[in-house]
């Protein structure tokens, strides 16, 4: 239909009915609007209150319209409390929340005074503003109109007041609902998930007599935000026993918790619920399938999902690159990144990361530099920190220690933390005294308190025998009260998470498995296992030493997977903290004695151990 015949239409209906219900409905564009507008302003029905606050709803219930409507609004000289609301309502959700004080202040200065629809959009903007000052001027508006005890007005003050951080107001505010609904509990467990609570959120999450979607969906999200991805697991459990049947939304939350926590096992259960219940696999949650798969070690997979997924985004893409860099798949990596600039999609810089990433753990010095030279050349993308990382990264792991330091004091921008911590990995990694010390030096000035950095250079220092700088190193830990975080190794045995962390005790099996755990070590010691002990504790003796290395949380993860796993199936393992030298020589030897195939996520890759080598050859 052409354009003239289409205004022929909607013309034509205006005059068939009332000039007072206008068919806004049948505008499909602006450019229908302004037909409609214009026949407004013509025949005078634009003059009409009632029928301008028609189209000023509409305009504000349309995308990218609020313009328009305040254009509109703005020419009507005795505009009604019904335009104001829907001004607010605009505002609220807009670029800038704060004009909905602006229309709140001029409709009473019309002699309007607000009422239950208008308060809760304004304190919508407080907490789109995520402003406690300007959430409390409102509350003080309600107060002073009496709406306190009107239900919407108190469930926008909870989810304001929780939004802001002030979880003691929102609880007193919840405390005092008369009438609660789905919305109200909603919003006091998002709240207490925001503050860190999620006891509390869960408690109130029991107590709720009916749940929907959108409530499941806040706890996944909650435990997600909580980094408390097990309890997401166990959550997903209680779901499936209590028959709700999720949408995509949840299982998002579900699939992404079982990809932080390495859980392959409750990962696959996931993945057949979502089809079993023919959920969409959309963008979201078919990358969030894609990544789960490769976070989980089964690389394979992820692949065999990426290639099945009706559409792809840059995000799809990018999370499978860096699944394939984490494993070391560095020319399969690569082979995407081209397939994916075939399709017509523009790579992002979390692309460039991604493939950065595979060039360093693949040892692709020569085709790391030219797809960073053409970031910005070919696809314009400019650099930044963590691409610099990446490419000092790829240099130091080459060895080419001296290029690495150069291309840092090169930058054309001021390098971080992270960017000097890549170089003084690599010292680690090709024993350079030298130039780990300096930068050190210069690590430890920029974050006093940040353990990692004190630790790499002891361990430069224990692995090249200069014993009186660690003790050094040792003491300045001390008196500044730096402390190295605690490793802690999961395992997934029977769709349940174990976690062990160095020494632990706490296991109701940790007896059985120290047993097992001293027989693995007879048996690889006659394999030819020694124990390094340069890179343990630096202040006990090489007994004790010993002792802490046997007590290692993926060697406690690995007796207790050995128990009970039997193969073909891998041993999966995920690591909070970098695999230590003593862990993976001990892993090898594991592989070829036990004839097992263990699969080893630590903080920067994936190991792979089979018949007594590594994924990485010994490169990470």
């Amino acid at each position: 239909m052409s354009s003239t015949s289409a205004s022929n239409t909607i013309l034509e209906t205006l005059r068939l009915k009332s000039p007072k219900l206008v068919l806004l409905e049948c505008c499909s564009k602006l450019g229908d609007l302004k037909i409609i507008h214009a026949h407004m302003l013509r025949t005078h029905v634009f003059f009409d209150v009632f029928a301008v606050s028609r189209l000023v709803a509409f305009c504000i219930n349309s995308t990218n319209l609020l313009h328009y409507a305040i254009k509109v609004a703005s020419q009507i000289q005795n505009p009604n409390l019904f335009i104001y609301n829907a001004l607010i309502r605009g505002c609220s959700t807009s670029e800038n929340p704060s004009n909905s004080f602006h229309y709140y202040i001029k409709a009473q200065r019309f002699g309007l005074f607000p009422d239950n629809i208008t308060h809760p959009f304004l304190v919508k903007a407080c907490t789109q503003l995520e402003s406690a000052a300007m959430g409390m001027q409102a509350h003080g508006q309600i107060i002073k109109y009496g709406f306190e005890q009107d239900c919407y007005v108190q469930n926008s003050l909870v989810h304001m007041y929780a939004t802001v951080g002030d979880i003691k107001a929102a609880r007193s505010i919840f405390q005092r609902v008369h009438r609660f609904d789905i919305v109200s509990w909603t919003c006091m467990i998002a709240g207490y998930h925001r503050c860190g609570d999620v006891v509390a959120a869960r408690e109130l999450f029991d107590r709720m007599p009916e749940k929907n979607l959108v409530t499941w969906s806040t706890m996944f999200s909650g435990y997600a935000r909580n980094n408390c991805f097990d309890k997401a697991v166990e959550l997903f459990e209680v779901l499936q026993a209590e028959g709700v049947v999720a949408n995509e939304t949840v299982m998002v939350g579900v699939i992404s918790s079982c990809a932080h926590l390495g859980a392959l096992d409750m990962g696959e259960k996931a993945h057949e619920y979502v089809m079993r219940h023919n959920l969409t696999l959309n963008l979201i949650l078919g990358t969030a399938i894609v990544d789960m798969y490769a976070r989980c070690g089964n690389v394979q997979k992820a692949v065999q999902v990426f290639e099945q997924l009706p559409e792809k985004d840059v995000l799809c893409w990018t999370a499978l690159i860096a699944g394939l860099a984490a494993h070391g798949y560095a020319e399969t990596a690569l082979e995407y990144l081209s397939e994916m600039v075939r399709t017509g999609l523009v790579p992002r810089d979390i692309t460039f990361t991604a493939v950065l990433t595979a060039c360093s753990h693949g040892g692709l010095v020569e085709r790391g530099l030219e797809i960073f030279e053409s970031m910005k050349r070919d696809h314009g993308v400019e650099p930044r920190l963590e691409h610099y990382g990446c490419m000092v990264d790829l240099l130091g792991r080459a060895g080419k220690l001296t290029e690495a330091e150069n291309f840092v004091l090169k930058m054309p921008v001021k390098p971080n933390a992270p960017i000097w911590g890549a170089l003084l990995g690599a010292c680690r990694i090709h024993r350079n005294v030298e130039v780990g010390e300096r930068v050190g030096k210069i690590l430890i000035q920029m974050e006093p308190e940040h353990s990692g950095y004190y630790v790499l250079l002891s361990n430069i220092y224990a692995r090249t025998n200069k014993w009186k700088d660690v003790t050094i190193m040792r003491r300045m830990m001390k008196e500044k009260g730096v402390r190295k975080p605690p490793g802690y190794s999961l395992i997934e045995v029977d769709g349940k998470i174990h976690e062990f962390t160095i020494g632990d005790k706490t296991h109701p099996e940790i007896e059985k498995i120290e047993r097992v755990w001293e027989d693995i070590l007879q048996q690889i010691k006659l394999a030819g296992y020694v124990e390094n002990t340069a890179e343990t504790l630096f202040d006990i003796d090489e007994e004790e030493k010993e002792d802490a290395l046997h007590r290692h949380s993926e060697k406690l993860a690995i007796a207790y997977g050995i128990m009970n796993i039997r193969p073909p199936t891998p041993i999966r393992i995920v690591k909070n903290l970098r695999v230590c030298e003593d862990c993976h020589t001990a892993t090898k030897l594991i592989s070829k004695v036990f004839k097992v195939e263990l699969i080893v996520r630590d903080r920067n890759r994936f190991h792979h151990f089979k018949e007594g080598t590594c994924s990485c050859m010994d490169y990470w």
